[in-house]
């Protein structure tokens, strides 16, 4: 471990984005996932020619959709994801505004007050110290900028029974992502065509008939492909370094970090956008 990154983490991500570089995702799907991320975040507000950052970037999936509708985008991430990044990015459209930088939330090079936006999705509760994470973040941005931010839920809007089910899924979880990147991927992949596919369908079928499916797990994937599954089954039982919060702790964080405004998607929990208080 080394200043606020986690070098097996960093690895497993390397390893993860390698093998699910998204080509297989298709724009239909990239899309809806980029629009339930990204609905609440203020497009109109940013100036013309904004620059931002893309915290923790991966294979560049979303960079792919926010560089077309920006002035420059950077792209940071301390694994070999960023190479992955580079090759999508280097053939899509409208995305020649992008730098790419090999480096980690602790180092972020960029000058403090420098952006106009920046955004970390999926990414900042794999750190060793999360609210640092986002500090280190809302220091690149100038003040009254927005900040996009993504984090695990604990599951307190879940049922006892949903975050029992959970517990005993990270048991699975901490013995998983010990292994070496081969088995982990293996067993993964397993998981995503034993369990994740058979609820996410039987969520699809439940909804069809009339049902509220919002409390059936892996429900949430009933409209994804089976490429997403497995990306995402590898995400979650392949990386040793997982943390959980509630969604006021993810305001506190927020808040305490500088940000002010705050505002919750109601459709991915828990996403949340606040703006650089200009008093700071």
């Amino acid at each position: 471990m080394t200043g606020n990154l986690d070098k097996n983490v960093v690895e497993g991500f390397g390893d993860e984005w390698t093998r699910f570089d998204q080509t297989g995702l298709s724009a239909s799907e990239l899309e809806a996932m980029f629009d339930n991320y990204f609905s609440i975040f203020p497009w109109d507000a940013l100036p013309p020619h904004a620059v931002g950052f893309d915290l923790g970037c991966g294979s560049g999936r979303w960079a792919r959709l926010v560089a077309p509708r920006v002035g420059k985008l950077h792209l940071i991430d301390p694994s070999a994801a960023l190479d992955v990044a580079r090759r999508n990015l280097a053939g899509a459209d409208n995305c020649d505004n992008c730098e790419f930088h090999l480096a980690g939330v602790e180092n972020i090079p960029l000058e403090d007050g420098s952006c106009d936006f920046g955004y970390s999705l999926g990414v900042l509760h794999h750190v060793p110290d999360t609210p640092a994470g986002i500090r280190a973040c809302v220091d690149k941005l100038k003040p009254g900028a927005p900040f996009l931010v993504y984090l695990y839920y604990r599951f307190d809007n879940r049922p006892v029974w949903f975050r029992a089910l959970w517990r005993v899924s990270d048991i699975f979880r901490r013995g998983i992502s010990r292994l070496p990147h081969g088995a982990r991927f293996a067993i993964s992949q397993v998981i995503a065509l034993l369990i994740y596919w058979p609820l996410a369908r039987a969520a699809k079928i439940a909804e069809r008939s009339g049902m509220n499916v919002e409390r059936m797990p892996l429900s949430q994937y009933r409209d994804n492909s089976f490429y997403t599954m497995r990306t995402d089954a590898l995400d979650r039982f392949g990386t040793r370094l997982e943390k959980r919060f509630t969604r006021a702790e993810i305001a506190a964080m927020m808040d305490d970090a500088g940000l002010g405004d705050i505002i919750f998607s109601d459709s991915s929990f828990w996403t949340a956008v606040g703006y650089k208080r200009r008093e700071l």
